[in-house]
């Protein structure tokens, strides 16, 4: 297995190229942020991005840019399916300008509106560190009392309703600005616009009559178009799943368990169509099972984000982002599966991981750092995937250093 770090890009993030180095990773997971969700990206962009990660200077350990995390897709794909020929045509040709320059996985979600969703982006642990987290009630205070979204209240059991009101009417101003922002204005690395509230409705409103069969469809619908050039290309595309694994906001989800990939696979089975194994969106639901999604589709797996999440006692709807090694996710018993698909496959491809959403901590709380994406608490991480390897007997594949 090789061992893979996302990077959001010069001038997006405070962590460089050497301090992945550092941490021991030999792939880079990016994207070209800076363009446009719905534009097509050029040959000639990819290879100045791959130039800067892959020219490293004398002396320096190599890096290569193997997955792109994410080519987003635009909006109007998941509302329209097949008659969105304009974007679905974009989004080939980024693949192609992709596949000239040798950068064959590609990582993508089909979350509608929404990206990855939390309520709090520093939620302090016992520790001090602190963590990603989503609070139903919370989430309910936004979407009822914030985004006063149309029918709400029929999602929300009556104790509910009364719960988050408390919450709402607890908020000081900042504390409601500061929440749009989280839920509303899309996270660093997202796949979706911000939103303002107003837009937020109305972008909600635009997905009326879309329900999961509906979602369902369009999603298998730009998987047939865009899957016979991806096999063309070498490419193989990882979905990412849904995060939280359930509807939010009134609308669909399609990519939350084991059954909705068997479907997606069973409708479209070109091997260009894969799975982005994320154990942290997949393990906030207590019926999923992941050695055994592992076991299924190991094949079908090209890519893996490796954290652990833990859902509260009282409301496992409500979770937070646990330490890699804890949480409600065996990551043994993951890595044993993974490795042991891993071991079938040739060196061309060979599974590529990364850790995911470490905590905030240490010298990283004095920082400006993307939520999620502090350095030391995804080295903390890495390092104790690594481990896991070495005692499965299964070390990732070392670092090549260019001789001066």
């Amino acid at each position: 297995m090789r061992q893979g770090w996302r990077w959001y890009g010069p001038g997006r993030d405070a962590v460089s190229l050497d301090d992945i180095r550092q941490a021991g990773a030999t792939d880079v997971v990016t994207s070209l942020h800076d363009i446009p969700i719905g534009q097509a990206w050029t040959a000639s962009e990819v290879a100045a991005r791959k130039r800067l990660i892959e020219d490293a200077p004398d002396g320096r350990s190599e890096l290569a840019w193997t997955v792109v995390e994410s080519i987003p897709v635009p909006d109007s794909v998941k509302r329209l399916g097949q008659r969105a020929k304009t974007e679905i045509e974009a989004w080939i040709a980024s693949l192609e300008a992709l596949a000239a320059n040798d950068v064959k996985v590609v990582c993508y979600n089909f979350m509608p509106v929404v990206d990855w969703t939390r309520t709090d982006l520093d939620w302090v642990l016992p520790t001090g560190a602190t963590a990603l987290r989503f609070e139903q009630d919370r989430f309910a205070a936004f979407d009822l009392h914030i985004l006063a979204r149309d029918g709400a209240e029929a999602d929300y059991a009556p104790e509910e309703r009364e719960r988050a009101h408390g919450i709402y009417d607890a908020m000081s101003q900042e504390d409601r600005d500061g929440l749009v922002v989280t839920i509303a204005s899309a996270l660093p690395g997202s796949t979706t616009d911000p939103l303002s509230i107003p837009a937020f409705r109305e972008r909600l409103r635009s997905y009326a009559g879309i329900g999961a069969t509906r979602l369902r469809q369009h999603l298998i619908e730009f998987l047939q178009a865009v899957t016979p050039a991806a096999e063309a290309f070498g490419i193989r595309l990882t979905l990412h799943p849904d995060d939280p694994p359930r509807p939010l906001f009134g609308l669909p989800r399609v990519a939350s368990t084991e059954e909705d990939y068997a479907a997606l696979f069973e409708a479209v089975p070109s091997p260009a169509n894969g799975m982005c194994f994320c154990t942290g969106s997949l393990g906030v639901r207590a019926d999923n099972d992941l050695p055994a999604i592992v076991r299924r589709f190991g094949d079908r797996i090209h890519f893996a984000h490796l954290r652990a999440t833990k859902r509260d006692a009282d409301d496992p709807r409500s979770f937070h982002e646990a330490a890699h090694l804890e949480g409600d996710v065996d990551m043994v018993a993951v890595l044993r599966e993974l490795v042991a698909e891993d071991r079938k496959r040739g060196p061309g491809q060979k599974l590529i991981f990364r850790p995911d959403h470490g905590h905030r901590m240490m010298d990283d709380l004095r920082k400006t750092v993307n939520p999620g994406y502090a350095a030391i608490g995804r080295l903390k991480g890495l390092a104790e995937l690594r481990g896991i390897l070495y005692a499965l007997d299964a070390p990732p594949e070392a670092v090549r250093v260019r001789q001066v």
